[in-house]
């Protein structure tokens, strides 16, 4: 229970005038003072709390993309047949190294801005924009399969820096923009697995 003198030491104006009822109201008051005294101290990233909440939504949609992402690596990674076994069974699972880390770096970042992330795959794969993979598929088939998802991931890495802009949190735009960097030279080097002996890209 806080005194009269603890809140005239916190700067409020009590007058000594206070009738019974209003003096009863003094503590619940002084909770609510060192509630927020709280708040402001929990603040540490000097962020907007509204605007940075929906970079979290959005970065919570991302981590459930990537552990979709990352099981359907591991899925192509056991049941590639075929010529190309040796260099996709190899290239795929450097695919789902580097995933199983930037998996973890998201969830990390959510917790830096002071929210829960999403934690069960039941969850991910309402959330998630990418769907499920046969174990069936060819080699061919597989790798077009995950340029897609490339594409929808990305996209949606943008809006995560687009939330993220509007909030002036930098920290979130540094890590996503090398994310897509590193999804963007992965695509190329997939998509040039698929390209014919004869083709050529345009000239700039």
């Amino acid at each position: 229970m806080y005194s009269l003198q603890f809140l005239k030491m916190q700067n409020f104006s009590v007058k000594k005038t206070l009738n019974s009822a209003q003096k009863l109201a003094l503590p619940c008051f002084a909770r609510t003072f060192e509630r927020t005294k709280k708040l402001k101290s929990m603040n540490y990233l000097n962020l907007d709390k509204t605007k940075i909440t929906k970079t979290a939504q959005e970065l919570n949609i991302l981590l459930a993309d990537y552990h979709v992402y990352y099981q359907k690596l591991r899925n192509f990674h056991w049941n590639v047949v075929g010529k190309n076994f040796f260099d996709l069974h190899i290239k795929f699972e450097e695919m789902y190294d580097d995933a199983k880390l930037k998996i973890d770096e998201i969830a990390e970042r959510i917790l830096t801005l002071r929210f829960q992330p999403v934690s069960n795959f039941s969850d991910y794969l309402e959330k998630s924009n990418l769907k499920e993979s046969s174990s069936t598929i060819d080699d061919v088939q597989m790798v077009k399969t995950l340029l897609n998802d490339h594409g929808t991931i990305i996209q949606q890495m943008r809006k995560v820096i687009e939330k993220a802009d509007a909030a002036g949190d930098e920290g979130t735009i540094d890590l996503i923009g090398s994310y897509i960097a590193d999804l963007e030279k992965t695509s190329w080097m997939l998509d040039a697995w698929s390209m014919k002996t004869n083709d050529t890209h345009p000239t700039a």
